[in-house]
């Protein structure tokens, strides 16, 4: 008599688990632009969300701990002319957001540690180079400031964000519109996801596609691909009869898949977020009110389901706290926020353990805030791992450090082109002083009306817990 043996896994348990309503973020207008992009981000310090907003685009900010009922006067992230359709966390340093919109326009944006008294209006720096939408942007996983844009021109543009300018653009690849991009853990290689319905894995700085694969998925809806951490790649998309699926793939033989599974017949399309430190892909629809999980290991059948989150209300986005981010003392292993219609709610996924010691287990060295490499490194031809760090002791977020622009003058390389006309332009002893003061002007005005917005929030902070009697 044979006897069926449970596959053995430390993950087979993992439930996930709203919090409390009072750890909720309420009264949040989310925006209700018809995009597959997740509308969230999230990061050891802030939650950002896409929001609705009169006159052009903007998203919400909120410090993590500022839960509860949100001001209807909170300021906002203002400066698109159009809806915001994408946002993204600076991997390496936690106070930088870039957004990406409508209006054509990628912005990157500072976010300091205090909330402001009015609407930040103001980006670092502005991107241009797309003539349509941009509806996609993600960061480089290991090289500073390199930020990469997709947009409705199907054009893919790579960005040194430290000096405001283009390092490559990808044209003539992609035939129709981008539905995702994705890049491997080195950064050296991108997947992407087409309505021309081709998987294409390109290498970008040799502006070539290395692979590619021709319908992943035979329906005709949007298909969505990542890489995991041994190099394979991860779909999502539809069958012929509709019917959702996933699939994982090998790069030594991109004709056929090494795992399918069908899972259902729900028209939203599959978000997958994917935890390299546990091997465990999360599904999330639009639309859904359910998270699916599996696991996936280096042996048949590769792509194991784990369990599924269900709740009663579908949700708008979600969005997926980086591992630092987490607390390791109550073995959370993966958390979630995710958007209703009027407010966002984390869930938190837990791998029950007796002991209240660190689980070395479920917490291997984990990417920190440090960048491998420079963007000029990385244009070279140079690859590295991502720079890991314990979570033993937890992670406390390092404090606000500003990204500085430093934008190359195009004078600087070119002559004087004719005889010198007037004194005013061509006494550079006189003009240059003079611009250098000006700038160092504005940078400590700017330095002295930060620090009164702080000391006035402060202020207020104090105000409300005299007037409330909590002082």
């Amino acid at each position: 008599m044979s006897r069926r043996v449970v596959r053995q896994s430390k993950f087979r348990h993992v439930f996930g688990q709203p919090v409390k309503a009072d750890q909720m973020y309420e009264d949040i207008r989310v925006s209700k632009v018809t995009w597959d992009s997740s509308f969230c981000a999230v990061n050891p310090k802030f939650v950002a969300i896409i929001v609705e907003s009169g006159g052009g685009g903007a998203f919400m900010v909120l410090p993590l701990a500022k839960t509860g009922r949100v001001d209807k006067n909170h300021p906002l992230v203002t400066g698109h002319t159009a809806p915001v359709l994408d946002i993204d966390w600076c991997p390496h340093n936690d106070n930088v957001i870039a957004s990406a919109s409508e209006d054509t326009t990628v912005m990157v944006w500072q976010i300091p540690d205090y909330v402001p008294m009015r609407n930040i209006t103001e980006p670092i720096v502005t991107l241009e180079g797309h003539s349509k939408r941009v509806g996609i942007i993600t960061w480089h996983p290991t090289a500073r400031n390199v930020l990469l844009s997709a947009g409705g021109d199907n054009l893919l543009i790579l960005w040194n964000v430290g000096t405001g300018e283009m390092l490559l653009t990808l044209d003539d690849m992609h035939g129709d519109l981008i539905y995702n991009v994705g890049w491997n853990r080195t950064g050296s290689l991108l997947v992407t996801t087409c309505k021309d319905k081709h998987v294409r894995i390109i290498d970008p700085r040799k502006q070539q596609v290395v692979a590619e694969k021709v319908k992943p998925h035979e329906g005709a809806r949007p298909v969505r691909a990542i890489f995991m951490a041994d190099g394979k790649i991860f779909s999502t998309g539809f069958s012929k009869m509709s019917e959702r699926q996933l699939a994982l793939w090998d790069l030594k033989n991109f004709e056929e898949p090494i795992a399918l599974q069908e899972m259902d017949t729900s028209n939203g399309v599959l978000l997958p977020f994917y935890d390299p430190d546990s091997s465990i892909v999360y599904l999330c629809g639009k639309g859904d009110s359910s998270i699916r999980y599996f696991e996936i290991t280096a042996e048949a059948p590769y792509v194991h389901y784990l369990s599924t989150y269900s709740s009663k209300e579908p949700q708008r986005g979600m969005g997926f706290m980086p591992k630092r981010g987490l607390d390791v003392s109550k073995c959370e292993i993966a958390r979630f926020f995710k958007l209703h219609e009027r407010k966002c709610e984390p869930i938190v996924m837990t791998v029950p353990r007796k002991s209240d010691l660190f689980q070395d287990d479920l917490y291997p060295d984990t990417p920190g805030p440090e960048p491998a490499l420079e963007a000029a490194e990385w244009l070279a031809g140079k690859d590295a791992a991502p720079i890991l760090v314990s979570l033993r002791d937890g992670y406390t977020p390092v404090k606000n450090r500003e990204l500085k622009v430093t934008r190359k003058n195009i004078l600087d390389n070119k002559p004087p082109v004719g005889p010198c006309r007037s004194h005013s332009t061509c006494d550079a002893n006189f003009s240059r002083p003079s611009l250098e003061d000006l700038l160092e002007e504005i940078r400590s005005l700017r330095h002295a009306v930060q620090a009164q917005e702080k000391r006035i929030s402060d202020l207020e902070n104090k105000l409300c817990k005299f007037t409330n009697g909590t002082a």
